[in-house]
């Protein structure tokens, strides 16, 4: 559009200078001083005369369509803009010519027998015509992806309720596995991401892997001091995740399978520390946050088994939650390749960021405040009961000594 505009202009300059040669030459007084047009000051230059044939001959015979064929530069001659100073209404009129005549394919173009002209709006009805037919292919290759995948999404719906109707699910998990197909569709509109990026080469995939996810690792708390090889080998491994509203992540006491880096989204964190009797305790987790700390801490001992430690924690979407997931393999692979992670600068960061370690240190925390206040309860009633026992002791003795005084005295015989 701009540089159809700006050919435009360029052209209608040059269309307007010949004219005025032409005007020139039919008038002999203008033809001597044709020379003056392109601002030439050999021999007797009179500004005043100029200015007169300027009017007389050359305003008169070019400042109208009708004294010359200008074809489709007419409405540039008319419209003034030639003569304009201001730039912004010169770029703003041609890019609007540009757009109007590119969209109509130069349908509305009057044009003259002038040769360049001609060529000028051949091309600019070619350029229209290539790029309306891109824009119709762009659409319908969209079109058809966005039918294809729809359809396949209409084909895996049936499918899906289908299979609920055999196994007579309860309505309530139906709604459930609806929930979350239509919420998948919405994030990832039918692209399987993951088998996307596996069929990639090593080095392309770590590369993706890295814009995609080294950014959101590095907001983590956890991981936003270390070096970049282990970020690498983080980012590597971690899985897309999507969860629905009111989805348990985990139970207390089950095997927690995945550490989850949360990236949109919140969820609830709830222990009563093994069932222990009046104990509770709620957080919540969302954007930077994470779960499943068990794993590092299994992973990072040297004595732990093969088998998952037990979560310390339920933890429940309360809206739709998009994380990455880090499975206990891999945690267990970047702890045993990494040894910067057992360093214990890095310890103390987990322990401050895990919400299981600030629930030890809560509990502890109001263990000891307890044990203070039973401690103090108890001086308190000791020093009371020694203030009462020194009380009773004073009447006691005041009591012995009052018939004494009251003891009416012998008289002398």
């Amino acid at each position: 559009m701009q540089i159809f505009g700006a050919f435009w202009y360029l052209l209608s300059v040059e269309r307007k200078d010949t004219c005025w040669n032409e005007a020139c030459s039919e008038n002999e007084q203008c033809n001597e001083k044709l020379s003056y047009l392109y601002c030439s000051r050999e021999g007797n230059f009179n500004v005043t005369e100029w200015q007169e044939i300027g009017k007389s001959v050359l305003d008169e015979k070019c400042s109208e369509e009708e004294n010359f064929q200008y074809g489709i530069y007419a409405r540039a001659v008319t419209s003034g803009v030639l003569n304009s100073e201001d730039f912004v209404v010169k770029y703003c009129f041609c890019l609007w010519w540009g757009l109007q005549n590119l969209s109509t394919l130069g349908q509305g173009l009057e044009t003259s027998t002038y040769t360049l002209e001609n060529l000028f709006s051949i091309i600019l009805a070619i350029s229209g015509l290539l790029l309306f037919a891109l824009l119709i292919g762009n659409m319908q290759t969209y079109l058809q992806s966005l039918t294809v995948r729809l359809e396949e999404m209409r084909v895996k719906r049936r499918d899906s309720e289908q299979w609920m109707h055999h196994r007579v699910l309860p309505p309530e998990l139906r709604e459930r596995v609806r929930r979350y197909d239509q919420y998948k569709w919405l994030e990832t509109r039918g692209v399987d991401e993951e088998s996307l990026v596996q069929n990639l080469p090593k080095d392309l995939r770590r590369d993706i892997k890295r814009h995609l996810c080294l950014n959101l690792v590095r907001r983590v708390p956890l991981f936003e001091n270390m070096d970049e090889r282990l970020l690498d080998a983080i980012c590597e491994r971690l899985k897309p995740s999507l969860c629905t509203e009111n989805t348990y992540i985990v139970r207390e006491g089950d095997p927690v399978g995945e550490m989850l880096f949360i990236i949109r989204g919140h969820l609830e964190s709830v222990t009563t520390d093994g069932g222990r009797s009046g104990f509770f305790n709620r957080g919540i987790l969302k954007e930077n946050d994470f779960c499943g700390e068990e794993l590092l801490t299994w992973a990072l001992d040297p004595k732990s088994g093969s088998n998952l430690p037990p979560s310390t924690r339920t933890v429940k979407a309360l809206t739709e939650v998009e994380a990455f997931a880090l499975e206990a393999e891999e945690v267990k692979y970047i702890t045993s390749q990494f040894r910067r992670l057992q360093s214990r600068q890095v310890q103390h960061t987990f322990r401050f960021y895990s919400q299981q370690w600030r629930t030890w240190a809560a509990s502890f925390i109001q263990a000891a405040w307890r044990r203070h206040m039973r401690r103090k309860i108890a001086e308190l009633r000791h020093n009371e009961e020694l203030e009462e026992d020194d009380y009773n002791e004073n009447d006691d003795g005041e009591t012995e000594l009052t018939p004494m005084l009251h003891k009416a005295p012998e008289r002398p015989r």
